[in-house]
């Protein structure tokens, strides 16, 4: 099953939504797989005019979330323990995104479907973000 279908099946009253950052990351793929319209572009774009979903963008609760979810994350995976009352920027390696094992977008994404109380459908696993979300984030796979 895919995500066309999984959208088919939702009660009539749904509300589709997508992040202003999922909308970059996905304009970004096309063009930068082709500068002209391939027919999944022609697709997507069909699909976006048809079901018009709501366009979530970021706010102070959203910002606000993302630092909580970033600090956990911090906690459980930095390579490095910090010493008491330095701040993760002070650290002399500072902690990258990649050494806490998650993409930044994702970590925007999934703070916005928290505050929201939204599911996030997404292809990525987001283990160690769901991990530290705990049960205040519900992810799906519309792909498999």
């Amino acid at each position: 099953m895919n995500v066309k279908s999984h959208v088919q099946k939702l009660p009539s009253d749904s509300i589709l939504g997508i992040s202003i950052i999922s909308w970059g990351e996905v304009f970004y793929g096309h063009k930068a797989e082709s500068p002209d319209e391939t027919p999944i572009q022609v697709e997507y774009i069909q699909f976006i005019k048809s079901k018009r979903p709501m366009t979530f963008e970021i706010d102070i609760h959203t910002a606000n979330k993302y630092g909580e979810l970033r600090a956990l994350l911090f906690e459980e995976y930095a390579p490095t323990r910090r010493k008491p009352g330095l701040r993760p920027e002070q650290l002399v390696d500072p902690v990258t995104s990649l050494k806490l094992g998650i993409q930044e977008n994702d970590l925007w994404i999934a703070a916005q479907a928290m505050v929201r109380n939204l599911t996030l459908v997404t292809n990525d696993k987001l283990s160690r973000i769901s991990e530290v979300g705990g049960d205040d984030l519900d992810v799906k796979n519309w792909i498999t």
